[in-house]
């Protein structure tokens, strides 16, 4: 099948079944999977153009609301660190898409600084992680009491119990705490509020949303169970990537002789086996360890950050 504005051929079941694959493990880190999916555009279908970018984030629009769903309905979305990671990466979404546009529209300088940020924050997750190994008693308790919960999940369903929800206790301009399973919770809005302004040109720059770089930023850096995360850099990245996929669509215009606007057919064809991905790895998550999540997360930082260092390399 022909899609015209990536310039590919490719048969159509594959981009929906690539999709569903990445998504399922992903979205049980809160990354919607669109940071793995730009590369297998760029490298294996050759789609290189700005679009790309545009048409990762319309996988996002598709994709995501199946799993941000599911979060809500278990009652494990943190709603003031979603709407934290959306202030602070709008802004940047619009400049990270100027930026693709009109001074990168070959993206391989850029790939040095992506490949560099990812491999350090998988560097960090990876480190936490073996730390973890070494010491068991850096394991959070809320997410231990989680774990253990979980074992009798079918029975407490069975008995008509519901699982305890996220309960958010201050909510300010400096601070937001919550409590998970017994154990509060604390987290700076103004640092993540810069760090999300940081992402959210990374993101609109190359169409990743930014949750492939802020849910680990949470989980390592600010101690955050990944359970609580997830759900919140999800709904985080949706509303930035409805807004990357607009910013798209005006810049167009002013870019006749590029591909700026999104492959819609190709998008829709990623976001709908995103979709069913999203939701199977939401509901998921919580009969998979934090350890295994957190290992995954950062595998896939590592993949994404050689394949970029590589290719930037080659030169």
């Amino acid at each position: 099948m022909h899609f015209s504005v990536a310039g590919v051929e490719v048969n159509p079941l594959v981009p929906p079944l690539v999709a569903f694959v990445i998504s399922v493990f992903t979205s049980m880190g809160g990354v919607s999977g669109a940071f793995l999916l730009l590369p297998f555009q760029v490298s294996v279908l050759g789609f290189t153009s700005p679009a790309v970018s545009a048409t990762n984030q319309l996988y996002n629009v598709v994709a995501i609301p199946s799993g941000v769903w599911r979060y809500i309905r278990e009652g494990r979305m943190a709603w003031p660190l979603t709407w934290i990671v959306v202030v602070g990466t709008l802004p940047g979404v619009f400049i990270g898409a100027l930026i693709r546009v009109t001074f990168l529209p070959d993206p391989r300088d850029f790939k040095l600084f992506m490949g560099v940020v990812l491999f350090y924050i998988g560097s960090r997750l990876l480190r936490d992680l073996l730390q973890r190994l070494d010491d068991p008693e850096r394991t959070t308790s809320a997410e231990v009491r989680f774990q253990e919960l979980i074992r009798g999940y079918h029975r407490r369903l069975a008995d008509g119990e519901d699982l305890p929800r996220i309960l958010v206790e201050q909510s300010s301009l400096r601070r937001v705490a919550y409590s998970f399973y017994g154990e509060r919770f604390e987290v700076p809005v103004f640092p993540i509020l810069g760090i999300s302004a940081l992402v959210g040109v990374v993101g609109g720059t190359y169409g990743i949303g930014g949750g492939a770089i802020i849910a680990p930023l949470y989980v390592t850096y600010f101690r955050l169970p990944v359970y609580t995360v997830a759900g919140a850099t999800l709904m985080g990245t949706l509303v930035t990537s409805v807004a990357g996929v607009a910013c798209y669509h005006v810049l167009a215009p002013f870019h006749p002789d590029l591909q700026v606007a999104p492959d819609w057919l190709l998008g829709l064809l990623f976001g709908v086996g995103g979709f069913a991905g999203m939701y199977c790895g939401a509901r998921l998550q919580k009969f998979v360890p934090a350890r295994a999540i957190k290992g995954i997360l950062a595998t896939c930082l590592f993949a994404l950050s050689g394949r970029y260092l590589v290719e930037s390399l080659r030169r």
